[in-house]
């Protein structure tokens, strides 16, 4: 499958021919931004809803939205290979499964990952629809077995609701959107919100963890930024801070598209 859909960061001339790009199967016609909204075009005839992809063993369903997403964010995988190596090797030596919290989990890619390395793993997005779609991978991915929770709810609440219960986790996965509203009408404002989310992270990491990773996407600003945030919160902890931004490559490697902004703290 071929598919077309803008990318700001994309500002070098186009390498294929005319004709290449009108040869696809889809084509979204809207804004640039990640928040913005658009449709799709189908030039080849209307698709199914969901098609099958895979990453790494693990089936999932790819799915057209207006928001330009199609269920997957590829550059992510340089952290689902890292969250997998790392928690595999912690469940070998514990006596428990590593206990794994991602948030802002949305269609559960590095859920499934996670819980297949050997995490309990708790699943929290304020969308039902995308907490559906990650259900859905999860059975089509054959892992109904693996010990993951899925829950609905705003990130932040969730989080402080933790706090009280004395709960902790091993490894957290941080990933928010710019923008966004949890189920009750809560509003997120990633400049506005990250620091007490970071904040609150930092206290739910148990005393024998493993790592936080901290994504950003969308946002005007530098990996530096996301680095000293993580510092302030996780720098007496001991460990390291590694960050950088997340990259596509073309499959030539001639060039490569910056996507996104992260930062990550290792035990």
């Amino acid at each position: 499958m071929k598919i077309v859909r803008p990318e700001a960061q994309a500002i070098w001339q186009k390498a294929l021919e005319p004709k290449e790009w009108k040869a696809v199967d889809a084509i979204f016609t809207g804004d640039t931004e990640e928040d913005g909204m658009g449709r799709w075009l189908f030039p080849s005839g209307q698709l199914g809803e969901t098609w099958p992809m895979e990453w790494d063993g693990i089936t999932f369903h790819g799915r057209f939205t207006s928001f330009r997403h199609v269920g997957v964010f590829p550059e992510q995988s340089s952290h689902w290979h890292f969250l997998s190596d790392m928690v595999r090797e912690a469940a070998k030596k514990r006596s428990t499964p590593p206990k794994v919290l991602n948030l802002f989990g949305y269609t559960g890619l590095a859920s499934l990952a996670a819980a297949r390395a050997g995490a309990h793993v708790t699943h929290v997005d304020a969308s039902k629809k995308a907490i559906g779609w990650a259900r859905e991978n999860q059975q089509l991915a054959d892992m109904e077995n693996l010990p993951i929770r899925w829950i609905c709810d705003d990130a932040v609440k969730f989080c402080e609701r933790e706090l009280r219960r004395g709960n902790t986790y091993d490894a957290i996965l941080l990933d928010p959107p710019k923008y966004g509203r949890g189920p009750k009408g809560e509003v997120w404002q990633l400049l506005d919100d990250l620091p007490h989310m970071v904040d609150l992270t930092r206290e739910l990491i148990s005393k024998d963890p493993l790592f936080v990773v901290l994504t950003s996407y969308a946002i005007r600003s530098s990996f530096y930024a996301m680095h000293e945030i993580m510092q302030e919160a996780f720098g007496d902890l001991g460990g390291k801070i590694e960050s950088g931004e997340l990259i596509l490559r073309t499959e030539d490697s001639a060039r490569a598209i910056s996507t996104s902004l992260f930062s990550r703290w290792i035990a």
